[in-house]
């Protein structure tokens, strides 16, 4: 199929002018087989101009990373293609579930997909939440810090510390609380400090106070109580009954420590 359509056409015999020659060429257009009408077309002028056909580009024609930074920018921009915001979601790479596209390696890379939970995650799912100042906790970190905050009580196995009896309870951040009562009955005695089972129990770095309670008895008089020589293993609790002028009777304890 001819690409080109002929100025003159010349016969046999036909004089070879220099206005026949220049018109030859000079007059020539380009004939349908000069465009394959997949990717070029003729055009509507006259004469008829070969132009790229509408959608005539396609990915065979673009060459392996032929589109570049600069051609995704500002369509004002004469070099760019593609306006702000032309690039949808749906028409990027999918990528794993419980993933989100960013860089967690420590300093600048590539966003790769990052799990939202995971050693390597954006979540480290890990119960002994540590001091970072980059890495987030799940829902399930946060619970076990804050129930190990509140700690495991160390009292009488049914579950309640009666009269007359100890218990103490250690937190997470290793403060201690030691509980329960003593009998005042003298002007003072001395409160060792001692778990459910019975056994002493000191605290380990520092006692920080004593609060002591007495036990009213509704046939006397007012009844008041104190502490002094605060230890790590003992203090002193002193008692009064104003009717009696004796001791207290029961005091009932909170003593706070690490």
């Amino acid at each position: 199929m001819a690409i080109l359509s002929k100025g003159t056409t010349f016969s046999t015999g036909d004089q070879v002018t220099a206005t026949n020659l220049n018109a030859l060429v000079d007059s020539a257009t380009f004939a349908t087989g000069a465009v394959d009408d997949s990717t070029t077309a003729l055009d509507s002028s006259t004469p008829k101009k070969i132009i790229v056909k509408n959608a005539g580009i396609t990915s065979t024609q673009l060459a392996t990373d032929a589109v570049t930074t600069v051609k995704i920018t500002d369509l004002n921009v004469t070099t760019a293609k593609v306006a702000d915001n032309a690039i949808t979601l749906a028409k990027m790479a999918t990528q794993a579930d419980q993933t989100v596209l960013g860089n967690v390696s420590g300093g600048a890379a590539v966003p790769t997909a990052v799990p939202i939970v995971g050693a390597a995650g954006i979540l480290i799912n890990n119960d002994s939440l540590g001091t970072s100042d980059t890495k987030g906790a799940t829902q399930g970190n946060i619970k076990a810090f804050v129930e190990n905050l509140i700690g495991a009580a160390d009292k009488s196995g049914s579950g309640v510390v009666t009269e007359g009896t100890q218990g103490s309870i250690t937190l997470g951040g290793g403060l201690i609380i030691k509980f329960g009562s003593v009998d005042v009955n003298s002007s003072q005695v001395t409160l060792t400090f001692k778990d459910s089972s019975g056994s002493n129990s000191a605290f380990p770095t520092a006692i920080y106070g004593v609060m002591v309670t007495a036990q009213e008895d509704s046939g006397g008089g007012a009844e008041s109580a104190g502490v002094s020589d605060l230890a790590l293993a003992s203090c002193i609790v002193r008692g009064y009954n104003s009717s009696s002028g004796g001791a207290v009777g029961r005091v009932f304890f909170i003593a706070i420590g690490h």
